[in-house]
């Protein structure tokens, strides 16, 4: 199973050539993915490196935890799977449960 690696502290100059190239330094890199800003398209400074081999992805994030690139410190880790994205949590919708009416004031 091949284990997905968060790369965190990148220059906003880096690519995802760079990625890849930094991590083959410990074993097969199977993809490089850089976060863009989908409206700019500019870096957002972190990615994702997905590896095959578990003994050598422990082995990147161990090395590479903490390391210099480009002058900025990287912070490498095992990625979490993305959690959905609530609307509001507990705060209920449309200003309902505020003080007994249901939001909209007297006039609906």
């Amino acid at each position: 199973m091949s284990k997905r690696i968060y790369v965190g502290g990148l220059p906003f100059k880096t690519t995802e050539e760079e990625m890849n190239t930094l991590f083959a330094t410990y074993g097969q890199v199977t993809s490089a993915k850089l976060i863009t800003d989908k409206y700019s398209g500019q870096s957002r400074g972190f990615g994702f490196v997905e590896m095959p081999n578990d003994a050598e992805a422990a082995t990147a994030m161990e090395k590479l935890n903490g390391s210099d690139f480009g002058g900025r410190k990287l912070t490498i880790n095992e990625a979490r799977p993305m959690e959905a994205r609530s609307s509001g949590g507990d705060r209920g919708g449309r200003g309902g449960d505020r003080g007994g009416r249901g939001g909209y004031g007297d006039k609906w």
